[in-house]
C-alpha cells in the first residue's frame, strides 16, 4: 500500500468528551488512520465529507442527515446509547454507553468484518502486526488476562505458581508498554492470539 495515502474517519456528534474517547480507541485499533472530530454536520460536509473512509455519527444527525448516508452506508456506524431502543435496517450501530472491554470488542469485530462489501474498503489499512518476542506462555497468560482471569485464576488453569504468573504479567507489560486491559485487547485480537467475541 502507498503509505502517502492520508486515510480518515470522521467522528461527527455534539458530545466531545465522547468524541475524544472513540477517537483514542479508533486510534489504538487502527494507529495508521487519523480521527477527525467534527461537532456538527454542517462542519463535516463543509470538509469534502466523501474522502472519509468511515463516518460515526450520532443518532440525531444519523436521523436528521438520512438521505445522506443512507448512499453511504457501508462507510456509516450510528452511535447509540443505552437509552436508544431504535434499529435501523441496514445500518451498523455502536453503543458508546458500555463498559471498555465491551466497546473495545464491538471495535474490534467492526474492525475485522465491516471492510468486506464495498470496492473502497481496500484503502483501509490493517494493523501492522508487531513481533514483540511474546513466549507461547506469555501468549497463553496474555489470552487469559484479556479474558478477565485473576492471576491466581491463571496460575491454577496453567499449573503454574503464583509467583510465575506476575512475572509474565510484567514480562507482557514490559514488551508490550502498556499495562491497559483494553490496549492488550486490542493487541491479542490484532495478532490473531484470540477473537474479539471471546474477549
Amino acid at each position: 500500500m502507498n503509505n502517502s495515502i492520508n486515510l480518515e474517519i470522521a467522528i461527527v456528534d455534539s458530545n466531545m468528551l465522547s468524541c475524544i474517547g472513540l477517537r483514542q480507541l479508533i486510534t489504538d485499533i487502527m494507529p495508521k488512520v487519523s480521527v477527525r472530530i467534527f461537532n456538527t454536520f454542517a462542519h463535516f460536509t463543509d470538509d469534502t465529507p466523501d474522502m472519509f473512509i468511515h463516518y460515526f455519527v450520532s443518532l440525531q444527525v444519523y436521523m436528521d442527515h438520512s438521505s445522506f448516508f443512507q448512499c453511504r452506508l457501508h462507510k456509516t456506524i450510528v452511535l447509540i446509547g443505552e437509552d436508544n431502543f431504535i434499529q435501523l435496517k441496514d445500518v451498523r450501530m455502536l453503543n458508546i454507553h458500555q463498559p471498555e472491554k465491551e466497546l473495545v470488542k464491538h471495535l474490534l469485530t467492526l474492525e475485522q468484518t465491516g471492510h468486506h462489501k464495498h470496492p473502497d474498503d481496500a484503502r483501509i489499512p490493517h494493523w501492522d502486526k508487531r513481533q514483540h518476542d511474546l513466549t507461547p506462555r506469555e501468549v497463553e497468560v496474555l489470552v487469559m488476562i484479556v479474558r478477565g482471569f485473576l492471576n491466581k485464576e491463571i496460575a491454577e488453569r496453567l499449573h503454574i505458581g503464583l509467583s510465575t504468573v506476575i512475572t509474565h504479567r510484567k514480562n507482557i507489560i514490559d514488551k508490550l508498554g502498556t499495562k491497559s486491559v483494553s490496549r492488550l485487547a486490542i493487541y491479542a485480537v490484532m495478532n490473531g492470539y484470540i477473537e474479539a467475541d471471546k474477549i
